[in-house]
């Protein structure tokens, strides 16, 4: 809905864009990065799973998951994997239940109210962590 839902608080920058722009970005760092987009809590789990094995990293914005999505939490975890949190909006600045992350205590770094930005700084700080750690 990305382009579509709520234009003052999300943008209007469509999920295509966005991913077009983080996979440029991704280009140039010389990273490879995989896209994936579900409202489905189980398909997002079952991605994670299928995935992590071959996975350097996740960035994530669990959207309405993030304030009760523990299935989703539990498979970030288990990937073993570094993750970032992001949020297009402002989580901290919005209503009182959007506040509170399940998601960010096994986050690695959350980003919040970046916008699109947000995916293109979790990238930069991904794939530094990861040629640091190398």
């Amino acid at each position: 809905m990305l382009g579509k839902r709520n234009r003052a608080i999300y943008g209007d920058q469509t999920l295509e864009e966005l991913e077009s722009m983080v996979v440029k970005r991704a280009g140039e760092l010389g990273a490879e990065i995989l896209t994936f987009q579900s409202n489905s809590e189980g398909a997002l789990i079952d991605f994670i799973q299928a995935e992590a094995p071959e996975a350097a990293g996740i960035i994530v914005n669990p959207g309405a998951l993030t304030h009760y999505g523990l299935s989703l939490r539990d498979a970030l975890e288990d990937s073993a994997l570094p993750v970032i949190e992001v949020h297009l909006s402002d989580i901290h600045a919005r209503e009182e239940w959007r506040q509170k992350s399940v998601i960010e205590p096994i986050a690695g770094k959350q980003i919040s109210g970046k916008g699109g930005q947000g995916y293109i700084d979790a990238l930069e700080i991904l794939v530094a962590e990861l040629k640091e750690n190398k």
